[in-house]
């Protein structure tokens, strides 16, 4: 109105400055208050440069000056009503923000920031950078639940990103503690989850987790509430898994760190099954290595373990478990073995047979007349034998058996590389099924 355009020109750039500053960044309230002394400086600058209080001094001045005014309060007032209704359209979403962050929604949060546009920014900045600060912790905050749902599974390492997106936003974004506390509830809504071991790995990640002072601590409570029985749980899982010693290893945690738990009796039985379980698992796979093997110094015969849970070793007859050479254990009766480890009270590991004590020497004379007269003198079968209780794993009998049968029979049948040559000089006696289990019956009766 002046007519000084280049200093209209340099005073308006500087504001437009200001302004895209105070929209784009956010700043403060101080600097709102930079913009307005701006403002009040370019009104007394245009005040002094019309001449002030001189203007008005002349009558026949009076009038020009009070157009120019009119023109400048039509300007303005507008310009204030805007900024006014802005201001009250930025402090309703301010109360909805406020009111977000005292709840915990992040959601109703983020739609009041989404409702923030480039009026609201320039009448009220510091608002603009306080909903982005709290669009900001909700994004981490997202991140951190979906990480915590996925822990769920028992996947520690997204449990830790987690609990690091919640310190984070406590570290880092102050006035959003009720935010993270809903998610951090949330989550421990979720224990126990589903499965007992992905439990226990939660439980365990969060019962060895450093105390932040916080309000992170809020896991201490769950994980005394869940752990146990997720503990018992787990074992019972892993046992019908046949995870034997893992599942113990459930058992005797829950012992260690719960004993006064009311459920500790199961968690004390639990160890005792998965023990035997253990034992019996490890005399099987030895058993397995040394059936059908010719010598004792194979599988369970050179290394024997004990299986607690084996039928005790008395008088009368016991079920054996046979393994090794089984040439003279099929004619034994039933009720003297058994197939299942888990029932016998004993294992008897047969070995290869060989000659045992002399009977009687007879002559023999070939069919064909030629050739002269051989004896041949008729021995017991020896064979060696251990004896293990399988409930210490004791061996209890180390000998070789001496089966007897008949002898000197009036023809003999032998093999020989020279046709027609004489017959061995040492022949088995002939056993009779009842001779081999007279024999053996020492072995399974006392």
């Amino acid at each position: 109105m002046l007519g000084r355009y280049g200093r209209a020109v340099a005073t308006g750039f500087v504001t437009l400055v200001l302004l895209d500053i105070l929209v784009q960044s956010g700043h403060s309230l101080w600097f709102e208050l930079v913009v307005l002394l701006w403002w009040a400086a370019l009104v007394a600058n245009g005040w002094f440069l019309a001449g002030g209080r001189n203007a008005w001094a002349g009558w026949s001045g009076a009038g020009a000056v009070r157009g120019q005014l009119a023109v400048a309060l039509a300007a303005t007032l507008p310009v204030l009503l805007a900024l006014g209704l802005l201001r009250y359209d930025a402090a309703t979403i301010g109360g909805s923000l406020a009111d977000a962050r005292r709840t915990g929604d992040c959601a109703k949060a983020l739609r009041a920031e989404r409702d923030i546009w480039f009026g609201d920014r320039l009448a009220d900045s510091p608002l603009a950078a306080d909903a982005e600060r709290t669009a900001r912790a909700c994004r981490e905050l997202g991140r951190a639940k979906a990480d915590l749902t996925t822990a769920l599974t028992g996947d520690t390492g997204a449990l830790r990103r987690g609990f690091d997106g919640l310190a984070s936003v406590l570290a880092h974004e102050p006035g959003h503690r009720r935010m993270v506390e809903v998610v951090l509830d949330g989550f421990l809504r979720g224990l126990p989850a589903r499965d007992h071991c992905d439990t226990v790995l939660v439980t365990d990640w969060l019962g060895a987790r450093r105390a932040s002072h916080d309000a992170l601590d809020r896991s201490v409570a769950t994980v005394a509430r869940t752990a146990p029985a997720a503990l018992i749980g787990c074992g019972d899982q892993l046992m019908s898994a046949k995870e034997w010693a893992t599942a113990r290893i459930q058992y005797q945690n829950l012992l260690a760190r719960y004993p006064g738990f009311a459920r500790a009796a199961e968690a004390r039985e639990g160890v005792r099954k998965a023990t035997l379980a253990i034992e019996l698992a490890q005399v099987t796979r030895l058993l397995e290595e040394s059936d059908d093997a010719t010598d004792l110094e194979t599988g369970y015969c050179a290394d024997p373990v004990k299986y607690s849970g084996a039928p005790r070793y008395r008088k009368g007859a016991d079920k054996a478990y046979f393994t090794g050479d089984s040439e003279y254990v099929g004619k034994l009766p039933g009720s003297w073995k058994t197939g299942d480890a888990a029932k016998a009270s004993l294992v008897v590991c047969v070995g290869e047979k060989g000659m045992g004590e002399r009977v009687q020497t007879c002559p023999y004379e070939p069919e064909s007349g030629s050739g002269g007269i051989t004896n041949v003198t008729f021995r017991k079968i020896a064979v060696p034998v251990r004896v293990y209780e399988l409930r210490t794993g004791k061996r209890v009998i180390d000998r070789k058996l001496q089966i007897g049968g008949s002898s000197c029979p009036s023809r003999i049948h032998y093999q020989s590389f020279l046709s027609g040559g004489p017959p061995p000089d040492e022949m088995y006696v002939d056993a009779s099924t009842s001779d081999i289990r007279g024999a053996f019956q020492s072995l399974v009766s006392r």
